[in-house]
């Protein structure tokens, strides 16, 4: 068809596409837009600076449109460039057939509208956009006549009528069928026989999703589509259903998420309380399912199952608890057995800080090792056990310390009855032992100084019983040497000892013999002298002077030591 376009036409049309630009196009001040006719085709032609990142796709479907609602160019064969300032040839295009209540194809861009890099149309040659060369630039030429301004705004007003006209009868059920309100309508009945047939998580997801999606597609009805009450009808309705689901699956996912952590052994009390409370979260919304639902008969064996779960876990955790609190109580009953250890001086405290102790051992040896209590335990016993013998070996050491302390008493007071007996070789092993058993007490002893105030006075006891003891040997060393001197053929005397001295008397059947002898027979047999040598020399022995006397008891003969 012959295009018969004067020029004003052009570049009016250019002036309002150009205006379209500006209102629909981000930076659309940057573009200038020219008209021009070449072999019967309207050619326009779009020129933006270099650096410019341009949507291609964008700018076809506004002058398209733009075109569209301008009655003067219908059955218009119509080309679209788009070129940079100084290149003589464009980097897109795009080619349409204005037509009547036909759909517009899209531009297809030779290069991305994200990052540009121009590129050339080879297919057009540059005489094609000579037609150009005198049109006028837009952004340098006034407007010479108010009838063009007049035009200019009128059509302006008339495309904006006509674009908006456009789009709203255009929405979706607005004038045309409405398919997604019968997919909702058919969903919505269809969607409680597949809940009642649905014997799965995943089929009930399948559900859920599909309600989703006929919801979502129910939103795209605009507010004055005469549909539009319908469809937030039947959003409600699916979204009730999708709710619905929605709790079922949330339920059946947690209580898949209990089950695989009471799979493997709790380590702690939290683990365990953390499955019951899965469980719990599980159970609550299934029960809410009444039995006229149609997701009763999925729901039931499962809540059963479920309930079977949760009970063993509370039987568990009763029994956990109970150990838990044994731990506790052990740590409670440590307290008081280290505070008994630091303050204990006595054999009898010592004794209390380890019978505590030992309680703690017992109570936190008897955890089970299924416990989660039972590690904690084991770290206790390593931390508690050293506690045990070091309180042990106090209290034993105490004990010993107090009998040693004891035994040293009552030695000592059965010493002193010895040397009361003047028994004293059991004064002296009793005094010995007495002073073995103070010396013995440790230092650290609550016993010790007591002790220690015992070690003088028993080492002199001891000693004074050594001596008497050592007298009491010579005395009994000279009482033989006596009875062997004085016993001969006939007795030649008896003798008394005492600590002054040893008194000698001559038995008158000596004296006898003494007086038979005469003076030269006397030193003949020197029997006399002997006696008087051997009496002086056991007086000697022993550091005592002898006396002998007659049968008259007149002293004859005196011996005192040298020594």
């Amino acid at each position: 068809m012959k295009v018969a376009v004067q020029q004003e036409d052009l570049q009016l049309l250019a002036r309002t596409l150009q205006e379209q630009v500006l209102a629909e196009v981000p930076s659309g001040e940057v573009f200038q837009i020219k008209c021009a006719v070449k072999k019967d085709e309207l050619m326009i032609l779009t020129e933006h600076p270099p650096g410019v990142t341009v949507d291609t796709d964008y700018i076809f479907v506004v002058l398209s449109e733009a075109l569209q609602l301008s009655p003067a160019y219908k059955e218009q064969k119509v080309q679209c460039f788009i070129r940079i300032f100084g290149e003589k040839l464009p980097y897109a295009k795009f080619s349409l057939v204005m037509k009547q209540k036909e759909d517009m194809r899209r531009a297809i861009p030779l290069s991305s509208s994200l990052t540009y890099t121009p590129s050339i149309i080879e297919d057009d040659s540059e005489e094609l956009f000579d037609s150009f060369v005198d049109t006028p630039d837009l952004w340098n030429t006034e407007s010479q006549r108010p009838v063009k301004s007049l035009l200019l705004g009128i059509s302006l007003v008339a495309i904006s009528v006509f674009s908006s006209a456009f789009y709203l009868l255009s929405r979706p059920c607005v004038m045309s069928e409405c398919q997604e309100i019968q997919t909702a309508q058919e969903l919505n009945l269809k969607s409680r026989q597949l809940m009642r047939r649905a014997n799965s998580e995943n089929q009930l997801v399948t559900i859920q999703q599909q309600l989703e999606t006929a919801s979502t597609n129910l939103s795209v009805i605009p507010r004055w589509s005469s549909r539009y009450q319908q469809a937030e009808e039947l959003k409600a309705s699916l979204s009730m259903q999708s709710e619905k689901i929605n709790q079922v699956v949330t339920a059946l996912q947690t209580a898949n998420m209990a089950e695989k952590k009471s799979q493997a052994p709790a380590n702690s009390l939290a683990e365990l309380q953390d499955i019951q409370s899965l469980w719990r979260q599980a159970i609550a919304p299934l029960e809410a399912i009444s039995p006229n639902s149609e997701l009763y008969s999925l729901v039931q064996p499962r809540l059963s199952k479920f309930r079977v779960n949760l009970q063993a876990v509370n039987q568990q955790l009763l029994s956990q608890e109970k150990w838990v609190e044994k731990l506790n109580d052990a740590k409670a009953v440590a307290n008081v057995a280290a505070k008994r250890q630091d303050s204990a001086r006595t054999l009898n405290e010592w004794q209390q800080a380890q019978s505590t102790w030992q309680v703690v051992i017992n109570a936190l040896n008897i955890i089970p090792s299924d416990s989660p209590a039972y590690t904690p335990a084991q770290e206790l016993l390593l931390e508690y056990k050293p506690q045990l013998a070091r309180t042990r070996d106090r209290a034993t050491t105490a004990q010993m310390a107090g009998r040693s302390y004891q035994q040293a008493i009552s030695t000592a007071n059965q010493a002193k009855t010895y040397a009361q007996r003047n028994q004293w070789q059991l004064a002296v092993t009793y005094w010995a032992q007495a002073l073995q058993n103070a010396q013995q007490i440790p230092q650290d002893s609550l016993y010790y100084n007591q002790a220690q105030s015992l070690i003088e006075p028993y080492s002199a006891a001891l000693q004074e019983a050594q001596e008497q003891l050592q007298t009491v040997n010579n005395l009994q060393q000279v009482s033989n040497d006596l009875n062997k001197t004085c016993a001969r053929e006939i007795r030649i005397c008896t003798f008394s000892i005492n600590k002054t001295g040893i008194a000698v008397s001559l038995t008158p059947q000596y004296e006898q013999v003494l007086e038979t002898l005469s003076e030269a027979d006397l030193q003949t047999t020197n029997h006399w002298y002997i006696l008087q040598e051997a009496l002086g020399v056991i007086g000697d022995n022993v550091n005592l002077p002898v006396f002998i006397y007659d049968t008259q008891g007149q002293g004859i003969y005196t011996h005192i030591p040298q020594g």
